[in-house]
């Protein structure tokens, strides 16, 4: 019988977070079920939660991030959830720059939760001739919440495998030259086109990272750190001050106290102040997604406007910006290190499979 395989290649596999199929609560109540019952997002005793989360959460907010979800929902020639589509856009550029330089890499894009999952998608790139894997996570910054949780699943996966592949993870890239120039471009382009703050005047800059609850602190996250440590080589880069470019947390969700200080609360400060103009960019999400597009460039300008603040701005994130994809290309060059960036030749293939074959044939003779 004829032994036939795929010529081995290498991998890389992009993961977001995840998004509904639509903007549904139909399509929303799964997503959150399986998002909030992750036990490294919330870390509160598992029949505890499951009480509250079924009986509490799930038939109440569904349908609320629904309407939420609707308000951004993109439509047109190119439909759907804009996380899924920026990310789905920064793996297809990442693919076609690498086979621009000669190389037969195979680039595929999972979500933790929701579609594509993460597990039928390393399936179809098994099938296809994974041999390497090389692991791209669109968090920057490192969290036990989202960098982890990605991990814990592809390592839950690949450890029902038979034949698994090489792999290699990245954990980070909060303080890589290549994203901290790929950020500085994203701003500048901004205010070249739609001019600069007047910092000297009291105009502010505020970098918005997504919240979790503080005991993940101080219980040794070291998200927190990495994300002051993006927002001060941005702020450098661009040439800022610690007062005229700002951290902020957002997203809260629950009573507990999270990291400080809140988006929310420091932008409506800031109108509170007069601000003249206030430009928001959200550093942490490679991404524009529900958490950018309608919390911050939304529910947090009309915080700002009608505390008595003047112009505001969001930036918008990094998305598929050329600067961003060459930042990922570097990024993932570093890590596939020594790895075979081309598939097997025909030759080698089939001479491997014709070794395969006649060893096949062989009886096995024991003394």
């Amino acid at each position: 019988m004829a032994i036939q395989r795929q010529a081995q290649r290498t991998a890389i596999l992009v993961v977001n977070l995840g998004t509904p199929d639509a903007p549904t609560a139909k399509a929303v109540k799964p997503y959150l079920k399986q998002f909030l019952s992750d036990p490294r997002v919330v870390e509160i005793p598992k029949l505890i939660w499951w009480c509250i989360l079924n009986l509490i959460i799930l038939p109440i907010r569904s349908g609320a991030s629904a309407k939420k979800y609707a308000s951004i929902w993109l439509h047109g020639a190119i439909s759907g959830s804009p996380l899924l589509i920026y990310s789905q856009k920064q793996a297809q550029a990442l693919k076609k720059k690498l086979e621009a330089q000669g190389h037969d890499v195979m680039v595929e894009m999972a979500m933790r939760y929701g579609n594509p999952s993460l597990e039928l998608t390393l399936e179809r790139m098994r099938d296809a001739g994974m041999e390497r894997l090389l692991v791209l996570p669109l968090y920057p910054q490192y969290s036990a919440t989202t960098t982890a949780s990605t991990f814990d699943e592809i390592f839950r996966i690949l450890a029902s495998w038979r034949n698994q592949p090489e792999l290699r993870i990245v954990k980070h890239y909060h303080d890589h030259p290549a994203y901290i120039g790929a950020l500085k471009q994203q701003v500048e382009s901004y205010w070249a086109q739609h001019g600069r703050p007047n910092f000297d005047g009291g105009d502010k800059l505020l970098f918005s990272f997504h919240g979790v609850p503080k005991r993940t602190l101080d219980k040794g996250d070291p998200y927190h750190c990495e994300c002051h440590k993006t927002g001060r080589l941005l702020r450098e880069a661009l040439g800022l001050t610690a007062e005229q470019a700002m951290v902020t947390f957002q997203s809260r969700f629950g009573k507990a106290e999270w990291l400080k200080p809140y988006t929310a609360p420091t932008v409506k400060m800031l109108g509170e102040k007069k601000t003249k103009r206030l430009d928001i960019f959200c550093p942490g999400f490679p991404a524009d997604c529900l958490e950018t597009l309608e919390e911050i460039a939304m529910e947090v300008r009309e915080d700002f406007i009608h505390a008595g603040g003047g112009e505001y701005n969001y930036i918008a994130c990094l998305n598929d910006a050329p600067a961003w994809i060459d930042g990922l290309h570097q990024i993932a060059m570093e890590h596939t290190g020594s790895w075979s960036l081309n598939s097997e030749s025909s030759e080698v293939l089939a001479l491997s499979q014709k070794r395969a074959s006649e060893l096949a044939a062989c009886p096995v003779l024991y003394p």
